[in-house]
């Protein structure tokens, strides 16, 4: 089982970001910690192995006070079953790390460091709303090397508003000059309510063609396999022995518990039909009901969904196809009591004959035309 605790806090909401999040809130800190542990004592009883993976993500988990991420950890570790956690990630933005803070996480079991770089220029960065420059990316890596963090991942955003295949070259390159273990580039995706895509509807932005964002995309495979990473989803890429352990999980169907502002749980539940059924939960995204309301007892959840075992089947295909493993056959199968043939076969041999998917060592897999049209492929894939 995996773990998701989320911390909706931040110095400046950026502007492309539809995530909770709220800056200006640093007083409920305190009262966070505090709620998020009581959420954890609430749902222990539905870890039923051990957790093998945490995820820190936000908002910013490094504007945690010391004292306070360190209570946290030291919290979670007495009430869920943590003893076998092989991989610990926390999210940071550049411009909030200090020593003490990533010596901390260090000490607390935190083995493994995310940060959001997105660009390397001035301008692309300040059009995103980040409060970082790449100088202070540069500090952030040799901090956490000293604190001794040897597995750290960028995040970078392609196919910005303005962004030229020079510039994007250029934040590549300053990205590989750190060393770095793990790389994820994400393709800018307009969300509703943001600052950003109100400028987009504008008319003051505009995102380059799709050709354009294509060739950035080419040019993110062709440099990463240069400097030694493999890609093994569609939107990260990693040195041996260092893809991300907990997205992996996500992508394969593990149970997860999340705890905090608007974090997600898919947990286990036994169904009248054969085949995987889990529950859907997702907790509130407002920072104040969330305080107030799991005082006495368990939060109620914002959203609430039994996912049947044939959309438990389409998800396993959504997720794996993301993945350059793919969907495999046995693990199909083991996952939901039928073939993976029985179920989609004539459909994968239909968009195989159209160059979209392929079938290799038992599993099927995304073509790179594929990867491209992978909402077609979906689309293709769903029941009728």
């Amino acid at each position: 089982m995996e773990l998701y605790v989320h911390f909706p806090f931040c110095a400046q909401k950026c502007r492309y970001c539809d995530f909770a999040s709220y800056p200006g809130q640093a007083h409920l800190m305190e009262p966070y910690a505090d709620t998020l542990l009581r959420e954890a004592s609430f749902f222990a009883q539905e870890v039923q192995s051990p957790i093998s993976t945490v995820y820190f993500g936000g908002g910013t988990p490094s504007l945690l006070p010391v004292p306070t991420l360190t209570r946290l950890i030291q919290g979670l570790k007495e009430i869920l079953p943590l003893g076998e956690v092989q991989e610990w990630t926390v999210e940071a933005n550049p411009g909030t790390l200090t020593l003490p803070w990533l010596e901390a996480a260090r000490q607390g079991g935190v083995n493994r460091l995310s940060l959001g770089m997105q660009a390397a220029q001035p301008r692309l960065l300040s059009l995103l709303g980040r409060i970082h420059s790449f100088q202070q990316v540069q500090s952030s890596v040799d901090l956490a090397r000293k604190a001794g963090f040897e597995n750290l991942n960028l995040d970078l955003i392609f196919g910005l508003p303005t962004q030229t295949k020079a510039e994007w070259q250029e934040t590549l390159e300053a990205a590989f000059s750190l060393d770095i273990q793990h790389l994820s580039a994400y393709g800018l995706i307009p969300e509703p309510g943001t600052p950003l895509l109100d400028d987009l509807d504008a008319g003051k932005l505009a995102l380059p063609a799709v050709e354009e964002e294509r060739e950035m995309y080419d040019m993110l495979l062709q440099f990463t396999a240069k400097q030694g990473l493999e890609q093994y989803e569609i939107s990260n890429f990693a040195r041996p022995g260092y893809a991300c352990q907990h997205n992996i999980g996500y992508w394969r169907q593990a149970p997860y518990l999340g705890l905090g502002v608007s974090a997600a749980s898919m947990l286990l539940r036994t169904g009248s039909a054969p085949g995987m059924t889990y529950l859907r939960r997702t907790n509130t995204r407002s920072l104040q009901d969330y305080l107030s309301g799991m005082q006495n007892h368990a939060p109620d959840p914002q959203e609430e969904e039994l996912i049947s075992p044939a959309d438990a089947r389409f998800e396993t295909m959504m997720l794996g196809l993301r993945m350059n493993a793919g969907v495999s056959e046995e693990g199909f199968a083991r996952l939901h009591g039928i073939s993976l043939d029985s179920c989609y076969g004539d459909r994968l041999r239909q968009l195989q004959s159209r160059g979209l998917v392929y079938q290799k060592d038992h599993a099927w897999r995304l073509t790179r035309q594929g990867m491209d049209l992978q909402n077609m492929v979906l689309v293709d894939l769903m029941d009728d």
